[in-house]
């Protein structure tokens, strides 16, 4: 088969099986461009997502460590959190970044984006590059938040990524997309 016969598919009913802020779960009905009919195609519907490759004024990343309660395991990460309703996805990183880390100003742009799980997942993740970033107020965390935040150099970002410590697919597509295209 040639890429351009590969044709969508067909939403044939749609039914919620749970509708809450931090999971939205869809049942569809689906048919295939060959008219094959699947009776179960299951859609997480999630907001957008950010996240950001933060480097203060002395080259330093800005890291967070936490734990992830769905792999029950510490994990090491980029400043990063949902789009609310409203927001550009540069607002929301600049937020995030703030609420989380206390760190503000220096100069954005977007790096990539990228879909977290198309195959099952609706949204996307925007992650930015903010350079010159310094510390200019406290975090503000939601409740669900506990996260340490820490400065790490580029080798030490570069170990923890090889070491397994930063494992998330969402953190370390930037931060090789960034250490690819910064060598």
């Amino acid at each position: 088969m040639k890429p351009e016969d590969i044709k969508p598919w067909k939403i044939k009913r749609s039914e919620y099986l749970v509708k809450r802020p931090w999971l939205t779960a869809r049942r569809d009905v689906v048919e295939l461009p060959d008219g094959r009919e699947i009776p179960e195609y299951y859609v997480l519907e999630y907001p957008d997502w950010v996240n950001v490759i933060a480097i203060d004024k002395a080259g330093r990343f800005i890291m967070e460590k936490q734990y992830r309660h769905g792999m029950q395991r510490m994990s090491y990460e980029l400043p990063c959190g949902v789009m609310e309703k409203g927001e550009t996805p540069l607002e929301a990183a600049k937020r995030e970044l703030l609420e989380e880390t206390g760190y503000t100003g220096g100069e954005w742009q977007l790096l990539m984006e990228a879909a977290p799980n198309p195959g099952s997942m609706s949204n996307m993740q925007h992650c930015f590059l903010a350079t010159g970033v310094e510390p200019t107020g406290t975090q503000h965390l939601d409740a669900t938040e506990d996260l340490a935040v820490f400065t790490a150099t580029r080798d030490e970002v570069v170990e923890m990524m090889h070491d397994g410590r930063i494992f998330q697919a969402l953190m370390l597509a930037p931060l090789y997309k960034y250490l690819y295209e910064m060598r």
